[in-house]
């Protein structure tokens, strides 16, 4: 059974991944001690952890972009496909 690499880096809170997300934009890979800054902006992580994390969300990437990870297999409902005949009776104006 495949898990998510994400998950293996320790409790990550949806927040947390927020901060981690705009700490990445504001201090960039030319940034010093860029791993530091992360981290105080995050919040309970260790410039390790926060590297880590970043390192395991490039793996993903990476998977993804390659075509080794499959897009869901998502069941259509009976309401979602009245919505899609619905939508197709709709003329554009």
């Amino acid at each position: 059974m495949a898990s998510s690499s994400m998950s293996a880096t320790g409790s990550w809170s949806a927040k947390d991944n927020k901060a981690f997300e705009r700490a990445l934009a504001v201090y960039d890979k030319d940034t010093p001690d860029r791993w530091n800054n992360v981290a105080l902006a995050v919040g309970g992580k260790t410039p390790d952890e926060v590297k880590r994390h970043y390192e395991l969300l490039l793996r993903d990437i990476t998977q993804i972009e390659s075509g080794q990870v499959p897009f869901p297999n998502y069941k259509k409902t009976a309401e979602s496909d009245e919505e899609g005949k619905r939508l197709k009776n709709m003329e554009l104006q």
